[in-house]
């Protein structure tokens, strides 16, 4: 058990160290807007697909947050390859339906237990 909480915490660090230096890249502005929220989002779901493959339980959270961050990078991008001659405000959109998600999630739970 102590073995595996040393591992993931060591992938968590890692995970971190690639996220920041993710981030110092992507503020350099040099690659197309939405580039930063994809890598984001595969470093959050790399993180937990080496948790699965090592064993470790993942993480929920993380793994939606992934999701979100890669939809929103790849929409993102997309709009800019497209040209499209106005901003979608996908990342609101995503954050509001994140939220939704766990809201709902948490009220049918709290249902399920009083039956």
């Amino acid at each position: 058990m102590d073995n595996k909480k040393t591992l993931n915490r060591k992938v968590e660090l890692i995970a971190w160290g690639v996220f920041f230096l993710w981030w110092g890249i992507v503020e350099f502005k040099f690659l197309p807007h939405g580039t930063g929220d994809f890598g984001i989002g595969l470093i959050l779901l790399g993180m937990n697909a080496v948790r699965s493959l090592k064993g470790i339980p993942t993480s929920g959270w993380t793994i939606s947050l992934g999701i979100l961050m890669l939809a929103d990078g790849i929409l993102e991008l997309a709009g800019t390859v497209l040209n499209l001659p106005f901003k979608l405000p996908i990342f609101a959109v995503l954050l509001i339906l994140l939220g939704m998600i766990l809201l709902v999630r948490e009220l049918l739970k709290e249902r399920m237990e009083r039956i």
